[in-house]
């Protein structure tokens, strides 16, 4: 064995699926599969023999559940996780849990023809494993709670429009900025690198505990003060003036830097619709994904804010962008929330005067 090599531990109690992914990860020369666990007792052992560098892990279990057991993990003995989920609505919703208490990121398992669909999943499984392998995991913080920590800010105009990119870290980070938003927080946009079904988990997983209205955007939907959008996995989510007001548009074109939805699409559109009424900010994610979006929104005289490194589970598009000029300032995740309501309560001052 190489000390080069990614050391890699698949947990999953299906033999086949065990099977299965071990071929897959062995097609790359830089990774190294060092064990296959049927459940989590096992695999408690064998990390503590193997201490593998990435481990996989399934939702589903018997004996315990892949949720239980990644708290356990980012608890004890925090490792980079990349969950294999099912696109079931139950897969979504645990998969989100996962994604908040630390899990990098996950790959969805198809629901029919498992053998022959999952090949076609083997770079992206390939690509996540490394990816995981060189992000700065830490112990689990407390989950996700509603509170409102932040003022309520007396907003009484739509013309303060927030607009967020995020990719691979950014669901728990998201869920820590929007349940700190007041009530009457700005309109806010929000794209997240995610598929169909698990957007809008979401999406109603943050309405549940978050003093603002989030949800699934739509087509027309006006923004308001207090209402936050999630942009739709697989479709792209763009800002568009309708008389006097912003509303929401859906579009179905292509791929942008390899995503669907884009964080350039989205930017873009408010570069365009809002110009210097607008705030960007650009979170952890791998790639360049939002990088010139943010730029055209600066160039408009919007302010833009990026997640630093240290805080940045993967330093990928915060740092894309950074290089580009498009970032005012950049800021631990921490400070984000309070860094958009100040602008917008000093421009909500000047619109009263």
């Amino acid at each position: 064995m190489s000390d080069k090599k990614i050391r890699v531990l698949i947990v999953d109690d299906s033999a086949l699926m065990r099977k299965l992914l071990t071929s897959m990860l062995r097609r790359s020369p830089a990774l190294e599969v060092v064990g296959a666990a049927p459940n989590p007792l096992v695999a408690r052992d064998m990390i503590k023999a193997l201490k593998p560098h990435v481990i996989t892990l399934d939702v589903e279990m018997p004996k315990m559940d892949g949720i239980s057991f990644l708290e356990k993990i980012m608890t004890l003995r925090p490792t980079p996780v990349v969950m294999v989920s099912s696109l079931t609505q139950k897969g979504a919703d645990v998969t989100m849990k996962a994604l908040e208490m630390g899990a990098v990121d996950f790959v969805p398992k198809p629901a029919i023809d498992l053998e022959n669909n999952m090949v076609f999943l083997a770079e992206e499984l390939i690509a996540k494993v490394k990816l995981a392998s060189v992000t700065r995991v830490k112990a689990i913080k407390p989950r996700l709670v509603r509170t409102t920590k932040m003022a309520a800010v007396p907003f009484d105009t739509t013309e303060t429009i927030v607009a967020i990119g995020a990719s691979t870290g950014g669901v728990e980070v998201l869920g820590r900025i929007i349940a700190e938003m007041p009530p009457n927080a700005p309109a806010t946009l929000v794209t997240q690198h995610m598929p169909p079904k698990f957007t809008k988990n979401f999406a109603d997983r943050l309405n549940s505990f978050c003093a603002v209205t989030v949800q699934e955007a739509e087509d027309g939907r006006r923004l308001v003060p207090g209402k936050v959008f999630i942009a739709p996995g697989g479709r792209h989510l763009k800002l568009v003036r309708s008389g006097a007001d912003y509303v929401c548009q859906l579009s179905d074109g292509p791929p942008v830097c390899g995503h669907k939805p884009s964080v350039d699409v989205m930017f873009e559109s408010v570069a365009n619709a809002c110009g210097a009424s607008a705030i960007g900010v650009i979170l952890t994610g791998m790639g360049k994904d939002g990088a010139h979006g943010l730029l055209s929104m600066r160039e408009a005289g919007a302010s833009t804010f990026g997640q630093d490194e240290a805080t940045s589970l993967v330093y990928g598009m915060p740092k894309a962008a950074w290089e580009l000029d498009a970032v005012e300032r950049q800021l631990p995740d921490s400070k984000v929330l309070a860094a958009i309501m100040r602008v917008a309560s000093e421009r909500c001052n000047v619109l009263r005067i």
